[in-house]
């Protein structure tokens, strides 16, 4: 009698144990990035504000979260990967022919239109400081 319940009990646990239980998932396209290259890689920015695109020839593309291209940065044609740091302006350039790992730090510099702004100095100077006294 004992035999046969442990034979009923495992065959019970044989037949849960080999059926996979399937679940439900949705996959929702958010946004499609057409790039001029083919892409080989792609990484999102910590912060999330980014999304970096690899590109055959060494070209890292940088999309904003409005998904309109940035900036085209040239980061060598061996790179063939790259992954993203724990800030939002670290990359990692990976290149499994030359056996490296850079580290790159991204600064993204935005120009300021101070046309029309008071101002002392020649107005061509290679640097421009502008003070905000109404915000103090």
């Amino acid at each position: 009698m004992k035999t046969k319940r442990t034979i009923a009990v495992l065959g019970v646990i044989f037949v849960f144990a080999a059926s996979p239980v399937l679940g439900e998932a949705e996959l929702t396209i958010q946004r499609t990035f057409k790039t001029s290259d083919v892409p080989l890689d792609a990484a999102v920015s910590a912060d999330g504000r980014r999304l970096f695109v690899l590109s055959s020839g060494g070209r890292l593309m940088v999309y904003g979260t409005n998904g309109r291209l940035e900036e085209i940065l040239h980061v060598g044609e061996k790179v063939d990967q790259i992954k993203s740091g724990p800030r939002g302006d670290i990359l990692f350039l990976i290149s499994s022919q030359k056996k490296t790992v850079q580290m790159a730090t991204l600064d993204f510099v935005r120009p300021i239109n101070t046309a029309g702004s008071p101002s002392m100095g020649p107005p061509d100077a290679p640097v421009v400081i502008a003070v905000f006294t109404d915000f103090q």
